[in-house]
């Protein structure tokens, strides 16, 4: 168990209609503080780079990546990505984002620093296709594709390398 040094145990909580980030500590179920969700909207997806002190959150308008400081709330970056997402994961072992897009893509976004990542990859899914688990142990990244007109419904995999 960690040391007490860690302590309030935080959560993140995202709150797309009040354009919000709560901070949230699990050991008194409070609120510690709000941070606000400015640069982009209709904040959805989220994940925790823990070593890199980052909050990653995926954006619909415009499609954008914002990364905050766990430790502030300050966003620390901003990046294109592809529209309509809906599940975005953190790949601490490669240092990678894998935002899953409705719009028909995945983007791997590449962490050059604490602030700054590079799209290093564009893959076609399917329109809709805004749904994915990404398996850190298997290097996998799976994406549901929906049946829609003469598009089959199918899981799409991916490997992380």
């Amino acid at each position: 168990m960690p040391s007490s040094r860690w302590a309030p145990w935080r959560a993140f909580i995202n709150v797309p209609d009040r354009k919000e980030i709560q901070v949230a500590d699990l050991s008194t179920n409070k609120v510690l503080d709000t941070w606000p969700v400015t640069s982009a909207l209709k904040n959805y997806p989220m994940a925790l780079d823990e070593a890199g002190h980052r909050l990653l959150i995926g954006c619909r308008a415009p499609a954008r990546m914002l990364a905050l400081d766990t430790d502030t709330g300050k966003q620390t970056a901003s990046v294109e990505i592809a529209g309509d997402t809906d599940d975005l994961f953190y790949d601490a072992a490669r240092k990678r984002v894998y935002v899953v897009g409705g719009q028909g893509f995945v983007d791997v976004l590449e962490q050059k620093g604490a602030d700054r990542y590079e799209r290093v990859a564009r893959y076609p899914t399917a329109p809709g296709a805004r749904t994915g688990l990404f398996v850190p142990e298997w290097n996998k990244l799976f994406v549901a594709a929906p049946h829609r007109g003469a598009q089959e419904a199918q899981i799409l995999v991916f490997e992380a390398k």
